[in-house]
């Protein structure tokens, strides 16, 4: 089992440094690159560079909020 959590830990680590990474391109190096130079044809327009965290983090702060209620909940109904 410690092996398989290894490996999980480190596809995750290299997920989110690979996602990283291609936002920190995206928002950091490409508005300095001509806007001809084929390079922005695997990029969305940059609007969304904005939109996507917002709209992931709204939905990460739903999703924890529900977490967070039905734990309150369950242990509401082991008290009574």
């Amino acid at each position: 089992m410690e092996l398989a959590d290894k490996t999980v830990g480190f596809l995750l680590s290299l997920t989110s440094l690979s996602i990283f990474t291609c936002c920190t391109f995206w928002v950091i190096i490409l508005p300095f690159v001509d806007s001809d130079h084929f390079i922005h044809s695997y990029f969305l327009p940059q609007e969304f560079a904005i939109l996507i965290p917002v709209f992931a983090g709204v939905v990460l702060l739903c999703l924890l909020g529900i977490f967070v209620g039905i734990v309150m909940l369950k242990s509401k109904r082991k008290k009574a």
